[in-house]
């Protein structure tokens, strides 16, 4: 097939069901009872299983007090026990929102705050940064403690507690999919605090159902998630292979050689994954002595992937592997390369997913819809997109337009409707007035033989205003001079684009879910005399 003469495969209009997000267990564990939804560490649970066990966290928060519209707050490392409370919350009628388990006393007390929480899961490593994040958040009630012994007084153990309920179904609260929220996660604070994004039932059910029809994924599936349930990716990973049947092989953090293991115990189908990972996965030199046959696919999210290390991982795990995009406020997926080898665009993150309306305007106006070809703002409309965000009328004013969600891309769409991000509206580098990517410097960077992971941020400069300065990490036992390194990328790009300097460092800031940590590296250029 010559893909410059056919059409890419199209993305029919699907049909979506009127359900709550719970209702995605309930079909798959009355469909299959007894076939494993969910493998971790130290348990299998059947799709019967989850399902009962979150029907007894629901009557247990119903018991509390908890009701519709309340904020559960989830702040868990990836485990049975974040799923089965997140259902669990779900059919209780509660709005869950999910911790970061790196974050510090203040950042918790802040979303615990702002969100307004009534009652909190939280693992017991982490349940001092809790008690301490509870002192001046008045909504917090209650704390239950995923714990191996007795919780501190006044907390509640979630095994006992959980073990006391019924399994069978609570008391549903009446549930307006299309309105009622369902999750508030907090947006990932790369260019600015924190935000609580307004996600609905009908928004993530709809969500999943572009994703696994999109991808065809069934019940033969399974599906390796190592990517955060508290960030938005983990998320859609765990509702996607719920609603799908199929099997979800849980990772608490990832790691190499215990990912490829897992891929060749389970015959897991599918590998989500972000950059970093990737990155390790192609440094790794014992690549091939796992069994990687099952592989359907590789997909990359929450970051830009370099080709060059898209094409190292297609060739060293045998996998098709492309990238993905989607934005919390889209919860989240909203662009999928195709899944066959002739029609994914390395360089681009795919067509829209089903339903879901694009454009691109001009950057200076944010109103001139741009013709095919040119570089401006993305703007996305379609059933995944957020209700706004929260308690903040103002910032959600500022992103919507004429109900077009503006996503802060920039981004040039070719006429088979394939998207090409350029960068983030916010950390364009304007140098002598000409805007600058740190993206296409870093996906360079990457295909330097020295080079295992970069940045690229801007530097302020009296003449310039801004240069673009390069955050480097060499490769193990590998030298290289910044001088040889910038002359590499002036090689490859307009002057205006080069590299003015570069500074060494052991390990690039990143989020949980793979996006580069701009603003750390902002700090540390300003913080410097």
């Amino acid at each position: 097939m010559n893909p410059s003469s056919q059409l890419p495969p199209s993305r029919p209009p699907l049909d979506y069901p009127d359900i709550p997000f719970h209702g995605i267990l309930r079909g798959s564990a009355e469909r299959f009872p007894d076939k494993t939804a969910l493998v971790t560490e130290e348990e299998e649970l059947t799709f019967g299983e989850l399902e009962g066990l979150s029907n007894a966290c629901a009557n247990g928060l119903r018991a509390l007090g908890i009701e519709k519209e309340d904020r559960l707050a989830l702040f868990l490392p990836n485990s049975a026990a974040f799923e089965i409370a997140f259902f669990g919350g779900s059919k209780a009628g509660a709005v869950l929102t999910s911790l970061n388990p790196s974050y510090k006393e203040e950042e918790t007390r802040y979303q615990l705050a702002d969100s307004g929480a009534k009652a909190m899961v939280v693992d017991e490593a982490l349940l001092p940064v809790a008690l301490a994040a509870r002192k001046g958040v008045s909504s917090l009630e209650e704390i239950i403690v995923v714990c191996g012994g007795a919780p501190p007084a006044g907390c509640i153990p979630f095994g006992d507690w959980l073990s006391a309920q019924a399994s069978t179904p609570p008391n549903w609260p009446l549930i307006d999919p299309a309105r009622d929220l369902a999750a508030l996660p907090y947006s990932s604070g790369t260019t600015g605090r924190p935000k609580g994004v307004m996600l609905t039932h009908r928004n993530l059910v709809c969500n999943y159902v572009q994703f696994t029809e999109n991808h065809q994924i069934t019940a033969r599936d399974g599906g390796l998630n190592f990517l955060p349930l508290y960030h938005i990716y983990g998320t859609m990973i765990m509702g996607g292979m719920i609603l799908a049947g199929a099997k979800q092989v849980l990772m608490r953090r990832f790691e190499v050689e215990k990912s490829l293991a897992l891929v060749e115990a389970h015959g897991v189908t599918l590998f989500f994954t972000v950059p970093p990972a990737l990155l390790a996965i192609t440094h790794y030199p014992e690549v091939e002595k796992y069994n990687l046959s099952s592989l359907r696919y590789i997909m990359s999210g929450a970051a830009p992937l370099p080709p060059e290390v898209r094409r190292r991982a297609q060739e060293r795990t045998g996998a098709l592997t492309f990238m993905g995009y989607g934005l919390t406020e889209t919860s989240p997926v909203t662009h999928m390369n195709p899944l066959e080898e002739e029609w994914v665009r390395e360089e681009s993150i795919g067509p829209p997913v089903s339903d879901l309306e694009q454009k691109v305007v001009d950057l200076e106006t944010g109103e001139r819809e741009l013709p095919v070809g040119e570089t401006g703002e993305l703007l996305l409309r379609g059933p995944q997109v957020m209700q706004g965000y929260w308690r903040a009328p103002e910032e959600t004013r500022r992103v919507f337009q004429d109900g077009w969600l503006r996503t802060g891309d920039i981004v040039r769409i070719d006429e088979e409707g394939y998207v090409y991000i350029v960068d983030r509206l916010k950390e364009m580098i304007k140098y002598k007035g000409f805007s600058v990517a740190p993206a296409e410097l870093e996906a360079l960077l990457h295909g330097h033989e020295a080079i295992s992971d970069a940045a690229v941020v801007p530097k302020p400069d009296p003449e310039a205003g801004e240069i673009p300065k390069a955050y480097v990490v060499l490769k193990e036992g590998v030298a290289a001079d910044p001088e040889a390194i910038m002359a590499f990328v002036r090689e490859r790009v307009a002057g205006y684009k080069q590299i003015r300097e570069i500074e060494f460092i052991a390990e690039i800031p990143k989020s949980a879910s793979g996006k580069i940590l701009r603003r750390v590296l902002r700090d540390r250029e300003r913080e410097k005399p």
